[in-house]
């Protein structure tokens, strides 16, 4: 094909792909508020069991928005992957041999998987002891001790009822310590218009301990990348072995500059903690001895593939003339 053909395909298949973009991001708006609230949660439950309110702060009335927008945004390019991908697929697929064909139909897929580990990895095992570890370190920083005295004969100081849950239907004036909350909470009204407010109560750290909301996401979502990225090894490993730049041999005799660079890469990717940083390089030594194992036992074919890719994609000066190149 001229290359006036190609960049009008190519400019053809982007605006399939941006088209088809827009219905996944009308869905991820709508499923924005659920994945923002499940980004939440590890901070609010490393922040009850440091005996911390579980609630980050908003400095703007339209942080939470833009911070929906952007969780919005970030879905979008995650669950239009593939499409994005298929798109590019399309554009190339004719120009390609079997044996790269190869590459896509395993490749992609794998990648794909690979992805979404590194994202489960990070949120059930990494997050819940990362944060504990930032909280903690917080919380050693420093203390406010307070002063005691004595009580003048005669005194008695109320006291609070401490629970693990608010009451079923408390009384309008009813105050309690809502200790898996950390809050004190306080009936307001009765009947059907009764409801509950609380207020947050900490210890005697010298540091509030109080996360904004766009930056914790923010955080949350690079971290993401940084694993998704990581847990990419395999499919680069086996990438360059099918190249025939690597074998797996040669592979094997630089294991100690695979450990080295999984440790850099560990340090880099990941926030300036001992924790993630060891939780992420580990993972990626591992991924590297996956991938020389899947480079064992999917070699790619030694013997070069002779077929041509579609006729479509090549341009024969001699179609049109009758004009033969041979004798």
């Amino acid at each position: 094909m001229p290359l006036g053909d190609h960049l009008e395909e190519l400019r053809a298949r982007i605006i399939i792909a941006i088209l088809g973009l827009l219905p996944v991001f009308a869905v991820s708006l709508l499923l924005a508020r659920t994945a923002l609230r499940l980004i939440i949660a590890p901070m609010q439950e490393a922040l009850l069991s440091q005996g911390l309110p579980g609630q980050l702060q908003t400095l703007s009335p339209v942080e939470p928005l833009t911070t929906w927008l952007r969780v919005g945004l970030v879905m979008t390019v995650i669950l239009g992957a593939p499409w994005l991908v298929y798109q590019l697929w399309r554009f190339i697929s004719p120009g390609l041999y079997r044996n790269e064909r190869r590459f896509v139909h395993v490749l992609i897929p794998m990648s794909f998987f690979m992805s979404l580990a590194g994202v489960l990895f990070l949120y059930k095992l990494i997050l819940p002891l990362v944060l504990v570890f930032f909280l903690q370190f917080g919380a050693g920083l420093g203390r406010i001790t307070a002063e005691t005295m004595v009580l003048p004969d005669g005194t008695t100081l109320p006291s609070v009822m401490v629970l693990p849950a608010d009451p079923i239907a408390p009384e309008a004036g009813a105050w309690w310590l809502n200790t898996e909350l950390m809050q004190l909470r306080i009936a307001i009204g009765e009947g059907e218009r009764a409801r509950v407010v609380g207020v947050p109560v900490t210890g005697g750290n010298a540091l509030a301990q109080q996360p904004r909301l766009s930056e914790y996401t923010r955080l949350i979502l690079n971290m993401a990348l940084a694993f998704a990225l990581g847990f990419q090894t395999p499919v680069v490993v086996l990438l360059l072995g099918w190249m025939g730049l690597v074998t797996p041999a040669s592979l094997g005799r630089v294991r100690r500059y695979a450990v080295l660079g999984a440790a850099v890469v560990g340090s880099v990717l990941t926030p300036a903690d001992p924790i993630s940083m060891v939780m992420l390089a580990v993972p990626l030594y591992l991924l590297y001895e996956l991938g020389i194992l899947l480079l064992r036992v999917i070699p790619m074919d030694k013997e070069p593939d002779t077929e041509a890719p579609d006729e479509a994609w090549y341009d024969d000066p001699h179609a049109d003339s009758g004009k033969g190149s041979g004798p």
